[in-house]
């Protein structure tokens, strides 16, 4: 008998607590139009369809929600502005720290492009929010592979 989908539920406050979230996001695809920017409450948040590396039965995606707080400043590069149809596609997130707790959360997606959200200390939380759906196919990277 198959298990239900339990929704996973994932918060960063400590820079050790990056590494789950990003694992949990790799490839992850979202649209431009899914990231929003509230300066006044300095929350950023993302919605992203989600592949679940976790579940027993691969090939599943699920929509989730990125949310980050205490967002002091946004930076990108290589992200059109205004495309809010562009789908782009999550490789990482990092954690720069600086004068602890602040820092600069850093979202590199492929394509060479990037988000830099500097915070006031890390507070992040990653939501799934939809019942799972069937995935086309399983997303895999090309190794380089060094010449002997």
């Amino acid at each position: 008998m198959a298990r239900a989908f339990t929704p996973l539920r994932l918060s960063a406050l400590e820079t050790e607590d990056i590494n789950p979230v990003s694992a949990a996001l790799q490839d992850a695809v979202a649209q431009l139009g899914d990231f929003d920017y509230l300066a006044r409450a300095r929350v950023f948040t993302i919605g992203f369809n989600r592949y679940c590396w976790e579940a027993e039965q691969k090939k599943r995606r699920v929509r989730c929600g990125l949310q980050i707080a205490s967002v002091l400043d946004v930076r990108s590069r290589n992200i059109r502005r205004g495309a809010d149809e562009a789908v782009v596609n999550l490789l990482s997130i990092g954690f720069e720290a600086g004068d602890a707790p602040s820092g600069e959360l850093v979202l590199l997606f492929s394509g060479d492009g990037e988000l830099r959200l500097q915070v006031e200390c890390l507070d992040l939380v990653l939501a799934d929010v939809s019942d799972p759906w069937s995935a086309v196919s399983r997303p895999s990277h090309e190794r380089e592979e060094s010449g002997s």
